[in-house]
């Protein structure tokens, strides 16, 4: 697609066509453009900030998940507390368990007794 062909698409979702927002999301999708499906989820759209979580999940973007999870979202949350475990990264997983979260509590007590 052209750049010209991608601007017509947004300026389309913009305008609330539902078809230019889902080509626009299976594109960014396709593409891995977290930037697009972050403008996108920003902007209300469900599905995008669903393949922004899955995205940002499979490239490891614990930032991206991290943004998401304070903002409320419980699905960044849960992937954000798998791929901390994965890494091992303590310092996440103790934020996360200091704010509450007791599924953070609970593999950090397991990462620790290991």
């Amino acid at each position: 697609m052209t750049e010209p062909d991608l601007s017509a698409l947004r300026e389309r979702a913009e305008r609330g066509d539902a078809s230019a927002t889902d080509e626009l999301i299976e594109l960014a999708t396709e593409r891995g453009d977290l930037n697009e499906l972050r403008r996108l989820a920003d902007a209300g759209s469900s599905t995008a900030t669903d393949e922004l979580i899955q995205l940002a999940a499979e490239q490891g973007d614990l930032r991206e998940l991290r943004r998401l999870s304070d903002g409320g979202n419980a699905t960044a949350t849960d992937q954000l507390i798998e791929l901390a475990t994965e890494l091992d990264d303590m310092d996440e997983l103790r934020r996360l368990a200091d704010q509450g979260n007791t599924t953070a509590a609970e593999q950090l007590a397991e990462l620790t007794a290991e």
